[in-house]
């Protein structure tokens, strides 16, 4: 409820029997997500990895550690029999992120929201119940638009910090360097490069509905998330692909409205 707001409100529109587990996932999520941000040393991230890789492997031999999200996750993993291999993506991926360092390219961004957010789906959809193909294909595009976004929200903080993480390739293209967006400049040629990262967002988006009559009924809630996306893309069209702009920084007091609907007609 307190680091992934979003996350736990999507949450609770789940069946009852996944609901519990996806708050497991949730906060396994966030543990090594949140490294990053609370070390100043490499060796310390690398070290807290460590603890959850090894946490992982003691879950799957039935030996979880006594911390709290191990053992939620344990019971999950139990209920579920759920794929060990989207836990260790999650941790391995965050673990390369460690270097502090901006995306080459869209590519390298979106290879990072595969391996952790669409990772994450997959776990989510596993807790449902529902294993197919095109509901993953669904889960990847959608993770995809999820990290991109993420990414997008997280650059007015990441700039107050003196870094800047959005794929270079597109901010050479358009003549932006990072002093640019750590000065906090609104000039035309860096709304220019938002507009570009958000499209791709959107084209993801867009994508997964494109096939969603294939996609079981059952997997729609873990999908929900795309409510925020949706609400977040919106938010900034109308400010003009202003990412420093105070309304994006604002929590959604719709979002609950919004997810409560979508739920209703069945969407995603």
């Amino acid at each position: 409820r307190k680091r992934d707001y979003e996350g736990f409100l999507c949450s609770l529109l789940l069946p009852a029997e996944s609901r519990t587990s996806a708050f497991a996932l949730r906060a396994f999520n966030m543990c090594p997500f949140q490294i990053k941000d609370s070390i100043t040393q490499k060796t310390t991230g690398l070290m807290r990895m460590q603890f959850w890789r090894d946490a992982v492997e003691d879950i799957y031999s039935n030996n979880p550690p006594h911390q709290p999200v191990a053992t939620e996750l344990w019971r999950a993993v139990k209920r579920h029999n759920l794929t060990k291999m989207w836990f260790l993506k999650i941790i391995d991926e965050r673990e390369k992120n460690l270097d502090d360092r901006a995306y080459r390219n869209i590519q390298e961004l979106e290879t990072y929201a595969e391996n952790t957010q669409s990772a994450l789906l997959y776990l989510t959809l596993e807790t449902l119940g529902v294993r197919d193909i095109h509901a993953d294909h669904a889960a990847s595009h959608i993770g995809k638009a999820q990290g991109i976004v993420t990414c997008l929200r997280a650059t007015p903080y990441h700039c107050t910090r003196q870094k800047v993480f959005l794929p270079m390739d597109i901010c050479m293209l358009h003549g932006v360097s990072q002093e640019d967006f750590i000065r906090g400049k609104q000039e035309k040629n860096m709304r220019d490069v938002i507009y570009d990262i958000a499209s791709q967002a959107h084209i993801h988006l867009e994508h997964a509905r494109s096939f969603s009559k294939k996609v079981p009924v059952k997997a729609y809630p873990a999908f929900f998330c795309t409510v925020a996306l949706d609400d977040y893309l919106y938010n900034m069209r109308k400010v003009d692909f202003n990412i420093f702009h105070p309304s994006l920084q604002k929590k959604s007091t719709l979002l609950p409205l919004y997810l409560y609907i979508r739920s209703w007609k069945k969407t995603y």
